[in-house]
């Protein structure tokens, strides 16, 4: 038994490594390249529309949907802003070096475009129900996209899709963060694992069986409370030391290009660990390309599809440019990335360093604690209801309920 773990695990690591990591790099980014081109940098042009979208400038009562344009962009949010914006970060500097974020920016701003179209076909598909809601997604927009193309193999990839989907929801959107939850309260306040499992499970329920609306209704509290204190903390840290600002950007510009970036070692090798370690961290972190937040922005109400895509876009801004640029530059700055720690201690050692200027560096690992319950939990709490989308293609309206009650057993 230990043997065939062992190498299943080997099998799981080659596949990250070779499909998750360099294949599926060369597909996104390039695709990101080129819808950016063939749409004229349509993510710089329609930004400011875009805010005004989601501000509700152009919402009318009787369009057709489930929740309001800012609603769809804050539970996507939720799902996408998680642990690997403080953990993730912090690794990708720690392989990558400093020059990881450059690579990460470039990323971010091809990967707007890619959530723009990828939301944008999912609205044109998607599909209204017997109880007057809506669904959509990649397994709506493959299956009725690609028909006249593939014929049965569209429904196919549409099932592999959706299986994919709840396998995911399970695990990088469940078990990973509510792993990542226990792990931070039982080491820095001693809360026993079953205690938070418990605790957590019930809070998901509660919210999780109101279905789209209810989820809508938290993350669109908790998201703007989350993006909030996290800036609050860590430009705190940059106005402390604004003199090493300058440093600091000056050094991730310089070794994006520099051989040394990753840590010395071979010329060729040493940049492709830092441009690897960078896109994968803007792609993985936004999750551009995924799959999943068009089956939120699926649900808006909205009569134009080109509209819900460009409210889309914002995610990669606000997730990877805003968030995830926050947590690099006050690691960077600080020097906690020379510290040898890796991870979230990398994270609070940033924060330690910072705050010692004001006596506060004892309350560096609180800081991050509590980033990152918030966005483990509300990742949580919206990767349910993509989930619960994929059951429901699957298995029709039944499989939703019994979906909510494994789901939190998972949890």
């Amino acid at each position: 038994m230990g043997n065939f773990l062992e190498i299943l695990n080997q099998g799981i690591k080659a596949y990250n490594e070779y499909v998750g990591g360099y294949l599926i790099l060369a597909l996104l980014l390039p695709t990101g390249i080129y819808f950016t081109f063939k749409l004229r940098f349509l993510q710089v042009r329609g930004f400011w529309h875009a805010i005004r979208i989601v501000a509700g400038k152009y919402s009318k009562k009787d369009d057709k949907g489930d929740i309001n344009h800012f609603k769809a962009l804050t539970t996507a949010l939720s799902a996408t802003v998680g642990t690997g914006n403080i953990v993730g970060v912090a690794l990708a500097i720690h392989y990558g070096g400093p020059g990881a974020i450059f690579w990460m920016w470039v990323t971010g701003f091809f990967g707007m475009m890619i959530k723009m179209v990828e939301c944008t076909l999912a609205q044109k598909f998607r599909k209204t129900n017997a109880d007057g809601s809506v669904s959509g997604g990649p397994m709506y927009y493959m299956e009725m996209g690609l028909k006249d193309k593939l014929g049965k193999y569209a429904k196919w990839l549409s099932v592999v899709f959706a299986s994919a989907a709840i396998l995911c929801s399970m695990g990088t959107g469940n078990m990973a963060q509510s792993n990542s939850m226990s792990d931070v309260l039982l080491t820095n306040y001693n809360i026993p694992v079953l205690y938070t499992g418990l605790a957590t499970a019930l809070l998901v329920l509660l919210i999780v069986v109101g279905g789209l609306k209810r989820i809508a209704e938290v993350t669109s509290r908790l998201v703007p409370f989350m993006a909030i204190f996290y800036f609050i903390a860590a430009i705190t840290v940059v106005i402390l030391h604004l003199n090493w600002l300058p440093g600091a950007f000056a050094l991730i510009f310089k070794e994006a290009f520099s051989p040394s970036a990753a840590g010395g070692g071979i010329v060729g090798s040493a940049f492709i660990m830092t441009l690897t370690w960078g896109v994968r961290r803007g792609l993985f972190s936004n999750e551009a390309g995924q799959g999943s937040a068009p089956m939120a922005h699926a649900a808006a109400k909205t009569p134009y599809p080109m509209r819900e895509g460009l409210v889309a876009s914002l995610e990669p801004f606000v997730d990877t440019l805003f968030i995830c640029t926050l947590t690099a530059i006050v690691i960077i700055m600080t020097g906690a990335y020379n510290s040898g720690i890796a991870g979230v201690g990398m994270t609070v050692e940033a924060f330690r360093t910072g705050l010692d200027a004001i006596n506060l560096g004892w309350f560096a690992p609180h800081i991050v604690a509590a980033g990152l319950l918030l966005f483990a939990f509300s990742t949580i709490v919206s990767w349910s209801y993509y989930g619960t989308r994929a059951s429901q293609y699957l298995f029709g309206d039944k499989a939703i309920k019994p979906y909510y009650y494994v789901y939190c057993i998972f949890v």
